[in-house]
């Protein structure tokens, strides 16, 4: 079967179910599930569908609004919340951005939590409201709705302000040989900030942001200490990101 017979078939198969899977596609088009991922891959770059882990969902599905994200792979981001603990000690300015994986950091953290945390995540603003020993600086600038995050020259200014002890970096994408990138520019421009001032930075994805980059460059994977990640740390996913002098977590 010629590529684009496949592409023809991955895309008609996305529009009835929404969702396709590798292993699936690879039985049914009778190809081994890496000319699959390849095709996925191919597809995804050209905005046809979007890539997550296992196969890929079509656009529509693809939930930008923050309300909508939040029930988006939540198990997941649990897991990740939970593994971002280890490195959170009493008395740390700690930067942590914008996105849900963020939130869900917060809302695992135990009550007795005591550090400081600089933030343009405006969704962390009632979570908080529990931890009487967080003292919560929130960053001004543009704020916006859809992803309940303030951006802009105002709030990257403000980070100069501050030297963190630790960055937890919510990624759009994470790709060994393209780095961390960003959907958004003014996002990527305030991550850029927040690393700069971070003595330590630990980027936060789940499976399906592996190997997939957006337009906006943010940084290499050897800028950043860690990557935290759902995945059991003995998973094949991330072989690929073992060489790189960074901690998998």
């Amino acid at each position: 079967m010629l590529k684009e017979e496949r592409f023809s078939y991955i895309l008609n198969t996305l529009k009835k179910k929404g969702k396709v899977a590798f292993d699936a596609l690879s039985k049914e088009l009778k190809v081994s599930e890496d000319t699959i991922r390849r095709d996925i891959e191919s597809l995804h770059n050209n905005g046809l569908l979007i890539r997550v882990r296992g196969g890929a969902i079509s656009p529509s599905k693809n939930p930008l609004n923050f309300q909508d994200r939040t029930a988006y792979f939540s198990e997941e981001k649990n897991m990740i919340g939970l593994k971002a603990q280890q490195f959170i000690k009493k008395g740390q300015t700690i930067f942590m951005d914008g996105g849900t994986t963020i939130c869900s950091i917060v809302q695992n953290l135990p009550a007795n939590s005591n550090f400081r945390l600089i933030t343009n995540n405006l969704a962390l603003v009632p979570i908080m409201s529990k931890f009487k020993g967080i003292e919560l600086i929130i960053l001004g600038g543009t704020y916006d709705r859809k992803t309940e995050i303030s951006t802009g020259a105002q709030a990257c200014a403000e980070i100069d302000n501050y030297v963190a002890d630790l960055y937890f970096m919510g990624t759009c994408a994470l790709h060994k040989d393209f780095g961390i990138t960003a959907a958004f520019q003014s996002d990527g421009e305030l991550k850029q900030k927040m690393l700069k001032n971070a003595v330590k930075t630990f980027a936060l994805g789940n499976g399906a942001k592996l190997n997939l980059t957006e337009h906006y460059k943010v940084c290499e994977l050897t800028e950043i200490h860690g990557l935290i990640t759902d995945l059991s740390v003995a998973d094949a996913a991330l072989d690929q990101f073992r060489d790189l002098g960074l901690s998998l977590i």
